[in-house]
């Protein structure tokens, strides 16, 4: 227990880091005890702390795709039938891209290439809900075993989900660019060296920070206001245990936004520590990653309004219960 503490705190938590920082800050004459240091302390210590998880986990993660490129992966799910399919298509939904947006045009090649419609969407909610980045980040911060749940949780969203949008056989609310898709090779990618492997991981950390550090460095800003200047009243009256509501407002308020769960952790962080409920905060960072306004723009040039909305609906029933959920088992 010891040992699984010191790796959820101070490797994964980064929690000497925090202690760096202040002191770093003290000896130049800032007070971090004051809103302006406290606030300071803070976007320095989770800008260091992400900037480093995430490049580590870019790495590995990417390292690990390489080894399913797209036709590998379509002939992995077409093995399977039934829930297990769905199963497979959420669990090789964890080991691609980080944010919805990148997960909709590998969706388009693979409905294209044949697979059922239902497989598919497990695979698009999988896919920027719970990658692996998610269960490390959120070990880190809320320790391993809401971690753990929360990956569980949304894998099972992800299947129930696509199950759900199978049964009700809407292969019809495809758009044309689904059905003439030709994103797949029926050709098995080039066999790569570990070289490549090495290479292409490097280059997906390069293309992924460029992309992703804005939203980090605005995710950073916001949970440092929150942390050190909204009062803890205002957000346990509104995101707390007295408003029963707090679970689709959290929801409603993360789903305009459009980050990853890099840019999410600090304003979730923030969040928790000012007396949200932790399933509140959670089903927040799941809207923010899986039902962002421009990840759903792009999902409706492949598909017709009528399954986009049961694809929302689906995203956000189980997103409110999962919010609940946390909330009932943490009292």
């Amino acid at each position: 227990m010891k040992a699984w503490q010191f790796i959820s705190e101070q490797l994964l938590g980064m929690k000497w880091l925090r202690v760096l920082v202040g002191r770093l800050l003290s000896s130049i004459g800032v007070d971090t005890g004051s809103k302006i240091g406290g606030s300071l302390e803070f976007f320095l210590y989770d800008i260091l702390k992400i900037t480093a998880l995430l490049c580590l986990l870019i790495f590995a993660i990417s390292y690990i795709q390489s080894y399913f490129p797209p036709e590998r992966s379509r002939k992995i799910m077409g093995r399977f039938r039934g829930l297990w399919a769905n199963l497979a298509a959420a669990l090789l939904g964890t080991v691609t891209p980080f944010c919805s947006c990148s997960s909709i045009p590998l969706f388009i090649g693979f409905t294209g290439a044949g697979l059922p419609l239902g497989v598919t969407f497990s695979f698009l909610i999988s896919s920027p809900m719970v990658d692996l980045g998610s269960l490390v980040l959120l070990t880190g911060v809320f320790g391993a075993k809401t971690a753990a749940l929360y990956v569980l949780l949304g894998l099972v969203i992800a299947v129930v989900g696509g199950w759900l949008i199978e049964k009700l056989r809407m292969e019809d609310e495809l758009e044309d660019i689904v059905r003439q898709a030709s994103a797949l090779s029926a050709a098995e990618a080039p066999v790569m060296t570990k070289s490549d492997r090495l290479s292409y991981a490097a280059a997906q950390v390069r293309e992924t920070f460029r992309k992703v550090f804005p939203y980090i460095v605005l995710g950073v800003g916001v949970g440092a206001l929150i942390h050190n200047w909204i009062p803890s009243a205002w957000v346990e009256n509104v995101l707390g245990g007295n408003n029963p509501l707090g679970v689709p407002i959290a929801v409603a308020a993360g789903a305009p936004m459009y980050a990853d769960i890099f840019g999410t952790v600090p304003v979730a962080e923030a969040l928790l520590a000012k007396g949200a409920q932790l399933g509140t905060v959670l089903s927040f960072m799941m809207a923010v990653t899986t039902l962002s306004v421009p990840s759903l723009i792009m999902l409706r040039k492949a598909v017709r309004p009528k399954l986009l909305a049961v694809f929302i609906a689906v995203c956000v029933t189980g997103i409110i219960f999962v919010g609940y959920f946390f909330n009932a088992i943490s009292i």
